[in-house]
């Protein structure tokens, strides 16, 4: 039986230990997030930043805008913000309208209060091996939650099923930051079981039921990022828990893995962006 990676026990840990950090502060940080139209799901996520947020002494803001905003109106809010000193770090809720440029939104933010590492200079120092202000939230998650379990990537193979900017793609190039040996999957990999056999830590990241146990290898490693609901209303994720958590050594739930690991990721994203405006100096992930 696999060992369950607990993001909600570590979430509690790093949230614990980041309000001791906070509380020693004689300025808070303040997360602002800009949240376009009323999606039920972005709503949601936006008051659960907020209120985690709220306990560990974060100062956060919702400035919300209706789904026909004009795009000039909310870069003009973006500027506002970047220039505002009390604004450490700034978040853009995803998605937009469609009649908004969303990587022209994103790249007005400036880069060192880009608490998502969206951002194209921040992207682009991922991909170049160099340090972003802060890491993306979901990637830096997992290999927080890794590290937690004491699974080192230097030497392994690592293959990450889905190839988003928000997931996939960071979390390739920050494998490889860690040494992996990286294949990424996607919608037109053949013979995709072929490929993640062969993985020693398995990450899928696609929002479909998609990963069974003929497609894992014994003793490897399953993270599962994608989260839905099926067709019965259950909240679920790629991975075939309950057969696959039979042949693996260690599996992330869904919900309970990555989840809880991502909003620990934006709150500690958004003191370390307050920590670089204080000092200059580029946070890093150990």
């Amino acid at each position: 039986m696999a060992v369950i990676l607990d993001g909600k026990a570590l979430r509690d840990k790093i949230l614990l230990n980041l309000k001791k950090d906070i509380d020693l502060l004689t300025e808070k940080p303040k997360l602002s997030v800009i949240l376009v139209g009323e999606n039920p799901a972005s709503v949601l996520y936006v008051n659960n930043k907020k209120k985690t947020a709220e306990k560990l002494g974060i100062i956060s803001e919702v400035i919300k805008f209706p789904a026909d905003v004009e795009e000039e109106i909310l870069l003009d809010k973006i500027k506002e913000l970047n220039n505002d000193d009390k604004v450490n770090a700034i978040l853009v809720q995803l998605p937009l309208p469609e009649h908004i440029n969303k990587q022209k939104v994103i790249d007005t933010i400036n880069p060192k209060k880009d608490v998502d590492c969206f951002t194209s200079v921040n992207y682009g120092r991922l991909a170049a091996g160099l340090k972003p202000y802060v890491y993306p939230c979901t990637p830096k998650g997992i290999l927080l939650l890794l590290d937690e379990y004491g699974i080192d990537l230097d030497g392994k193979n690592v293959v990450v099923v889905g190839r988003s900017n928000l997931v996939g793609k960071p979390m390739s190039l920050m494998a490889l930051g860690r040494n992996a040996t990286v294949t990424t999957c996607h919608s037109h990999t053949k013979n995709l079981s072929g490929i993640t056999k062969t993985a020693d830590v398995l990450i899928s990241a696609v929002g479909e039921v998609l990963i069974e146990e003929n497609m894992v290898r014994e003793n490897s490693v399953v993270v599962d990022v994608g989260i839905f609901r099926d067709e019965n209303g259950k909240v679920r994720g790629d991975v075939e828990f309950n057969d696959v958590e039979n042949v693996v050594s260690y599996i992330s739930p869904v919900p309970g893995g990555v989840g809880p690991m991502t909003i620990a990721s934006l709150m500690l994203n958004t003191y370390e962006l307050y920590m670089v405006q204080k000092s200059e100096v580029h946070s890093d992930l150990k």
